[in-house]
């Protein structure tokens, strides 16, 4: 099987369940005119209906049968991001940047000055071969660039400075 079609739900933040595209093919879901969804699966009948969502942290809620469910998807992809370490702490603001893995600066995004907000591109770091946009896990200022354009970087060095 492909591991790019397994998916890793998280259900209220202690139920983790590991669905492939098979499972979820099997799964006879029709829209509800009034709103939601009508789901059949192994003859059982449920109303699902999603309350909220936010795509970029792949966290919804839905309610089923009347119950609500927090649920947090990841894939294949998540998890090859977090066993390189590239995950960036969250947080509103930022004090630095620093390199994920051992690797080489190829571009830098921002400059002095600039501020940023969450999401933003700041620097190109090739690392294996791949080229990986770091983005700013917060807002800041950028207070300095410590790491130019061309400069070989290990894990964990400081790459950009933030106020």
């Amino acid at each position: 099987m492909d591991n790019k079609n397994i998916f890793k739900a998280q259900i209220n933040g202690n139920l983790e369940l590991e669905l492939d595209q098979t499972q979820l093919d099997q799964l006879d879901i029709v829209p509800n005119p009034q709103g939601g969804f009508h789901i059949i699966h192994n003859n059982t009948t449920y109303q699902a209906q999603v309350v909220a969502t936010d795509f970029d942290k792949k966290t919804f809620t839905i309610s089923i049968n009347g119950n609500e469910y927090a649920i947090q998807l990841s894939d294949a992809y998540d998890a090859l991001i977090q066993k390189m370490g590239l995950n960036v702490s969250s947080g509103n603001k930022m004090n630095e940047v620093k390199a994920p893995m051992p690797g080489l600066v190829l571009d830098v995004l921002v400059e002095a000055g600039q501020t940023v907000q969450k999401g933003d591109p700041l620097l190109v770091l090739e690392a294996m071969k791949m080229e990986n946009v770091l983005k700013a896990s917060g807002e800041g200022t950028i207070k300095a660039i410590v790491s130019a354009k061309g400069s070989a970087v290990n894990k964990g060095d400081i790459l950009i400075e933030l106020s």
